[in-house]
């Protein structure tokens, strides 16, 4: 791997485009785990629980994240290989099934470019190095999580886990944040959400938020330092508070209605990992 990364040192331009090519092709993979991995985690837990109740178990198809081959939710229609180019095939077929014409969410070539620019972007600010390879893979998980936690208030551990250790691994080499900035980032970040979620129950008898939130704030102090997490939480309050308002206003939503956390989490890590330090510099330039 370090002897590709220095190969394409000297082609910066190179390095960008190989980068923004291969986030369209991962941008249609976290489209398959966006939809996928709630269903397996939810077929896994039934699983389990029908194995403790001693239940027999129910028959169904093997189902992964790369079995069986994708159709279209519609007609059922097996979905063919040159109609899943990122993006192109969205445009070729006009946003509608080859089958039957129903409608495919815009949302699936959206992920694609937002994949394919984040690693472009990443890949042009840290270059043909490790800081280049950890940021493309911190902002990928950063979109899987955002949009499961939208489709389901649900921050899976298959994730958040990954790239908790990934940010700690990262810090053995110094690449973003000393080892032990990291390590206190990890345990810095779930256990103030933790003790935020205890003291909130223990006051109104109910749950603010859920333990993926813990995690997600731990995985994001070892990827930034502890020095980050007050900035980190500010903006995803701030935005979530933004946002939620806009929603009861503009939509009508419910305010009893749950709103996930992770979303505004991974927006605020995102921002504060391209530009926490001069966010920081010049809040406290404000005050000299």
């Amino acid at each position: 791997m370090s002897d590709i990364l220095l190969a394409i040192q000297n082609h910066p331009p190179a390095w960008i485009a190989i980068c923004a090519v291969l986030g369209l092709l991962v941008g249609s993979f976290l489209n398959v785990v966006i939809h996928r991995l709630p269903v397996m985690l939810d077929r896994g837990w039934k699983a389990q629980a029908r194995e403790l109740l001693d239940l027999p178990e129910e028959p169904s198809e093997p189902f992964s994240l790369l079995a069986p081959r994708s159709r279209c939710p519609h007609c059922g229609a097996m979905i063919r290989a040159w109609q899943n180019v990122p993006v192109l095939s969205w445009l070729l077929l006009r946003g509608r099934c080859a089958a039957c014409r129903a409608p495919i969410s815009l949302r699936y070539p959206a992920i694609e470019i937002l994949s394919g620019l984040l690693a472009a972007f990443m890949a042009w600010k840290f270059g043909a190095s490790w800081a280049g390879v950890g940021a493309i893979l911190f902002a990928w998980l950063l979109i899987a999580l955002t949009f499961i936690d939208i489709d389901h208030q649900l921050l899976p551990d298959d994730l958040t886990l990954p790239l908790l250790w990934l940010g700690l691994l990262f810090s053995l080499g110094n690449v973003f944040v000393p080892p032990q900035d990291a390590i206190i980032g990890a345990a810095a970040g779930y256990l103030s959400l933790w003790t935020v979620f205890q003291l909130f129950k223990l006051l109104t008898g109910k749950e603010g938020m859920g333990y993926g939130d813990f995690k997600l704030f731990a995985a994001l102090g070892a990827w930034l330092g502890w020095q980050q997490l007050p900035l980190v939480i500010l903006l995803a309050a701030a935005a979530g508070a933004v946002l939620g308002i806009a929603a009861i206003a503009i939509q009508g939503r419910d305010r009893a209605q749950p709103m996930p956390f992770g979303p505004y989490l991974a927006i605020a890590g995102l921002v504060a990992f391209l530009w926490g330090d001069a966010i920081i510099g010049w809040y406290l330039g404000l005050y000299r």
